[in-house]
């Protein structure tokens, strides 16, 4: 039973880091015809992300460890 538990975990962790890896793909396929806008991401969202992406994996590291 624990190790159809700790598989189950583990494909539920790799979903999820598809999921979120795969977001940050996404792109606009067209620019907006009014007026061009400057750049909006500076990195920060990236580096959110991937701060994301840790925290979830710490999380279950520490709940198959415990």
């Amino acid at each position: 039973m624990s190790q159809v538990r700790s598989i189950s975990l583990f494909c539920i962790a790799f979903f999820f880091l598809v999921v979120f890896t795969h977001l940050g793909h996404c792109q606009v396929l067209e620019p907006p015809a009014t007026s061009p806008m400057p750049p909006m991401n500076d990195g920060t969202t990236i580096d959110q992300g991937v701060a994301y992406v840790l925290m979830l994996v710490a999380l279950l590291v520490t709940y198959l460890v415990h």
